[in-house]
Parts: structure tokens; sequence; C-alpha cells
């Protein structure tokens, strides 16, 4: 019985703060069909009619991330008034990003559509929600569409594979994946970097991955439970735009994406200019990670910056 009892507050103190986040997200999806079912609400999921909910869900969301990680948003000013694609690094835990549209609906009322894994939308109990909150699967065609009507849109393109396999050293998983630079050249927008520092801190995953990492690789479905939940301080930073240049040539997005990197000054000039797109959003992530963030990350340091007023 002593063994048992170890056993389970062990799990408990590993996996309460993740188990109460999916607890509040099935309970926000709940509060949603209660609103839509008393206001006999039909109208599109997107439309204004749905603001006064989301106000009430960015409301909680935003008061849980200051309580628990005295979260701040800093850089809104980067943001364009009109579309743009916004791509981010992807924690353990993506609560982050949660705590940011929450609060930029808050501050400029303003709603990011989010581009999510397809094993997401087997999720039981979550439609209603997803489709409030603007989530989608991403396919070219809708991140083109969504991008017509004004939004702003929000990817990952490390996605599961680099909040699975990611650790405290931040490195950014994104494979071959350059499809979000080609929609930000196809829709003439701007790519706008996010990162949020300690994410790894206040999240993470078991070390031992190889197995996992074949099971991830053979199902594309994230089995390795994530832990921890530490009140460790959390800064979203959203740095300078990446500008569509219709009069840029290849040749020139070379030079400027390669400008602080000489190793790739031999980039020919007939490499794609998604390729270069991409390459560039990449460096601006790694910028970013490597002005706010230190490395590797530590939970301590983390932890003391919740009183550290002048550590920004």
């Amino acid at each position: 019985m002593a063994i048992i009892s170890v056993t389970i507050s062990a799990i408990l103190v590993f996996f309460i703060v993740p188990l109460t986040i999916l607890f509040f997200i099935y309970l926000t999806n709940v509060l949603l069909l209660i609103y839509q079912r008393n206001g006999e609400v039909k109208a599109d999921p997107l439309s204004d009619v749905w603001d006064n909910a989301r106000k009430t869900v960015a409301s909680f969301w935003d008061i849980y991330a200051r309580i628990w990680h005295g979260y701040e948003l800093h850089g809104v000013e980067n943001l364009p008034e009109g579309p743009g694609i916004l791509v981010y690094y992807h924690g353990a835990i993506p609560v982050d990003y949660l705590y940011f549209l929450s609060r930029l609906f808050l501050w400029k009322k303003r709603l990011c559509l989010s581009v999510a894994d397809h094993f997401v939308f087997r999720l039981p109990g979550l439609k209603l929600l997803l489709e409030v909150t603007g989530v989608m699967p991403g396919t070219r065609e809708e991140c083109l569409t969504a991008l017509k009507n004004g939004h702003l849109v929000s990817i990952s393109p490390g996605g599961v594979r680099e909040a699975l396999f990611s650790d405290e050293s931040y490195q950014l998983m994104w494979g071959n994946r350059k499809g979000f630079a080609q929609v930000a050249l196809d829709a003439k927008v701007p790519i706008i970097p996010m990162y949020t520092q300690n994410v790894r801190e206040g999240y993470r995953m078991f070390k031992e991955r190889r197995f996992f990492r074949r099971l991830y690789e053979s199902t594309r479905l994230p089995f390795t439970p994530p832990y921890g939940g530490l009140p460790v301080k959390f800064r979203t930073y959203i740095g300078e735009p990446i500008p569509y240049d219709p009069n840029i040539t290849t040749d020139e997005l070379a030079e400027k994406v390669t400008s602080d990197c000489a190793v790739l000054y031999c980039v020919s000039r007939y490499v794609k200019a998604n390729f270069l797109l991409s390459f560039q959003t990449k460096t601006a992530v790694q910028a970013l990670i490597k002005k706010h963030q230190t490395i590797p990350g530590s939970i301590w340091k983390a932890l003391l910056e919740r009183f550290d007023k002048h550590c920004k």
C-alpha cells in the first residue's frame, strides 16, 4: 500500500497540471455548448455573434496565465493590421500559444486562426471549441481563404514532432517543411516570427525517446505524455515581420537571407523562393530564441524570473 501511495503521489506531481489544463479545455467546450443552446446560436462560429463567448473564454485563460505563469506578451505592435502568417516554436504543451490567443483577443479583439495537426480533430468532444477559436487543418486552400478574408493565420512548422522531441536546447525541428512560405508568397502577406520564453521549462517530455519516436513516426499520434507544469515565467515575443516584396528577385532574397550566415553565400540562384523564405523565417525564430532564452533551459532560473521584474 505504501508503494502504491508513493506511485500515485508521484504521478499526480508529474501530471496534475497538464491534466488540469486538459480538464479546463474540455470545460471550456462544455460552456460554449451551454452558451450555444441557451442562446439558440446558429451563426457561423467565426462570426461576431460569438465574440461575447470568446471574450469570456479569453478572460478565463488570461487570468490563469497571469496567476500561474506571470504571462507577458511583447511585440504586438509588430503584427500587421491586415493578414499575415505567425510562425512559432512548439512547446511540449502549447498552452503559451493559448495564452497568446486569449490576450490578443482581449487587447485587440482580433481572432488569429490556428493550423493544427490532424490528430487534434480526432479528439472527442472539442468540435465547437475548435470552430469558435478558429482551429483548422491548414490545407493550402483554407489558409489562402483565411488570409484573403483578412485574418492572421498561425502555424508551427515543427508541429507535434517538435513538441515531443525537442528539449531544453530549444532545437527547431522543421525538417523540410516550407509550405507556409509558399502560402505567404501566394497570398502576398508577411511572415511574423514568435517565441515564448521558458516554454520548455514549464512543460517537458521524458528523455527516453527512441521507442516513442518510432511509435510516432509510424502512427503520427503523440503517445508521449508531457509532465511538469511548474509556475515558471512565460514571456511571448513577437518579432519584426518578414515582409512580402513583389519586386524582390530570388537572388536578392538569397542575399537577404544569407547576410548573417556566410556559409550560405553559395546558395544557387535557382533555389526556389519558398525555400529561401522558410530559411529566413527559421533564422528569425532562432534569433528570438537566442536573444530571450537561456540555453540549455534552466527550471530554477525560469522560476526566479517570476520575481525579477527587470529581466525582459
